[in-house]
């Protein structure tokens, strides 16, 4: 089960206002000339993401603190009919300034983002983060060939199973269709005996509603504020991923920008990342809560209108997908990503993980 202090963590960071980290953010900006700046950011505008972190930080409060001389506008990938793949392709184009997007959707343009996130590598969300932000180097220079740079590394709650039909263990959903995104996870559920299926999350729901795939994973929280428990019945609180997932800058715009103004804007990413962790933990067990049912617990996302039943993870579960984590998943990344990859794996992410490569 998602560990006792996840639970603590999740009332007192759901419950506190204002935000804690608020002081980070430089309290004005001198006079000077309006910078307007497109960010185009999360999957649907119901996330919280989307409403406590982009509106509330990087429009409205950037604005404030600025005296009005930037201006963000923010827009959800579904809003601009964005599957997500499209995010560095908008970024290096100049079209947004700001572009955010899953590290493993956007990995087809750079393999080495699929590695800070593969399937089954960091059940415990604080071994993502430090997984996340020692890659954060050798991914923006990977990613600074494409003239954007990732300026904030985040995650969704956890990436669990929501399924449509009973199921008591991941063995169940060997045969079933499965709603997948990134490579890592159909090397994941290929190796189960699934049939992975890759479909943009705004198309989910009438997926599942229609019955096109038979389970769909996704954060336990995104799945709650896309109305999933609608047309699904079963949810795993087995953590199979964290969908950690970048902002990026237009590196050309960046670099241009007025040196103050870069300045404020760090001070703001800065406080987007730490508020944006303590949200994906605390969005983690309170998604669960409110898709079955849990009132009382349910404080970030909208309660379930039709309760879902819970399929707590056995210790059985857990071994597999470490398993299949270090037979399949990772040496999958590593014939994609190259030998290269394969070294820094070992270097930076294996003595975090516990699992090396190759042995």
């Amino acid at each position: 089960m998602i560990k006792t202090a996840l639970k603590a963590l999740a009332f007192t960071t759901a419950l506190a206002a204002p935000l804690a980290s608020q002081a980070q953010v430089p309290e004005s900006l001198a006079a000077g000339p309006r910078v307007n700046i497109v960010a185009v950011t999360q999957p649907v505008p119901t996330n919280p993401q989307f409403i406590r972190v982009d509106q509330a930080i990087l429009r409205d409060l950037v604005g404030q603190r600025s005296g009005g001389r930037i201006q963000v506008t923010v827009a959800s990938h579904a809003e601009r009919n964005l599957g997500g793949s499209e995010i560095v392709r908008l970024v290096r184009s100049g079209q947004v300034e700001i572009g955010a997007g899953t590290l493993s959707t956007l990995s087809g343009d750079v393999p080495i983002l699929d590695g800070i996130d593969l399937a089954g590598l960091a059940p415990d969300i604080g071994d993502a983060r430090r997984i996340a932000e020692q890659m954060l180097p050798i991914a923006n220079r990977d990613l600074e060939r494409f003239n954007t740079r990732i300026v904030v590394i985040y995650p969704f709650p956890a990436q669990v199973m929501f399924c449509r039909a009973p199921f008591t263990n991941l063995t169940d959903l060997r045969g079933r269709r499965v709603r997948t995104f990134g490579n890592s996870l159909v090397d994941f559920f290929t190796a189960l005996g699934a049939q992975p299926t890759s479909i943009g999350f705004p198309e989910v729901y009438s997926a599942l509603e229609r019955g096109v795939v038979d389970c769909a994973i996704t954060g336990t929280g995104s799945g709650a504020a896309a109305r999933w428990p609608e047309v699904s019945t079963h949810i795993s609180d087995l953590p199979i991923s964290w969908a950690v997932a970048g902002y990026m800058v237009n590196l050309t715009w960046w670099n241009r920008l007025d040196p103050a103004v870069r300045t404020f804007l760090e001070g703001t990413f800065k406080q987007m990342s730490d508020e944006l962790w303590a949200l994906g933990a605390a969005a983690t067990r309170d998604g669960i809560d409110c898709n079955i049912g849990n009132a009382s617990a349910c404080r970030i996302h909208q309660l379930a209108p039709r309760p879902m039943t819970e399929v707590p993870a056995t210790p059985a579960d857990r071994a597999l997908t470490r398993q299949i984590f270090e037979q399949n998943v990772l040496p999958g990344w590593v014939r994609r990503c190259g030998a290269r990859c394969g070294e820094v794996y070992n270097q930076i992410i294996a003595p975090i993980s516990g699992v090396r490569f190759g042995g």
